[in-house]
């Protein structure tokens, strides 16, 4: 499909849907949100974050709720869309006598007040693998409460620690690194908590 440049360019280039998206454009358009175009398609924001959108394909189109999962979604209407998009849900339709103007617009303005509640899915963080250096894991294997406090800790201030030993070029470095931050993490803070909390 090529790039559009407005909303009434995107509801042309699917003109088999035309009236339909026309329709629940308005219906959206009633509301507080502000109308945008985002990946070559409507998208309706509150504050500049991305709440509904609208999407029309071959053989169907319907509402995105970017945050929709939590959506109490009385009626059933909602379909999740892939399983990477953990909060994405899909309102769809096959013609514009599917749809129900009253429970469309009760959707939106549900999808409204969560957002205003700070009801969003965060993008998760990928997760990088903590790789733990040999010098520490042989410590860990040979010390339960060392082991116990080390589990204990966050991802973030694991990572710190592994980072500390793997980064020493030499040995007895990541030895005397080692040392260094035993009683550390026996005690449950991060290398640079006394950083952080000036």
């Amino acid at each position: 499909m090529k790039k559009v440049s407005s909303v009434e360019e995107y509801i042309e280039e699917n003109s088999h849907f035309g009236e339909a998206l026309s329709l629940l454009r308005d219906l959206i358009n009633t509301t507080e949100l502000e109308e945008t175009l985002k990946w070559n398609a409507p998208v309706y924001t509150l504050n500049g974050k991305n709440v509904v959108g609208l999407g029309a394909f071959k053989n169907h189109f319907g509402i995105w709720f970017f945050n929709g999962v939590f959506l109490k979604d009385k009626n059933n209407l909602l379909e999740q869309a892939q399983e990477k998009t953990k909060g994405l849900r899909q309102m769809r339709f096959e013609s514009i006598d599917d749809i129900d103007k009253h429970a469309v617009l009760a959707y939106v303005t549900e999808a409204i007040e969560n957002q205003k509640l700070g009801k969003e899915i965060k993008p998760e963080k990928m997760g990088k693998t903590i790789v733990i250096p040999k010098e520490l894991q042989i410590a860990l294997e040979t010390n339960k409460n060392f082991q116990a406090a080390f589990k204990a800790l966050t991802p973030g201030k694991q990572r710190e620690y592994c980072e500390y030993i793997e980064l020493a070029k030499q040995e007895k470095t990541k030895m005397s690194r080692l040392e260094k931050i035993k009683p550390m993490i026996l005690k449950g803070v991060g290398l640079n908590d006394k950083y952080k909390n000036r």
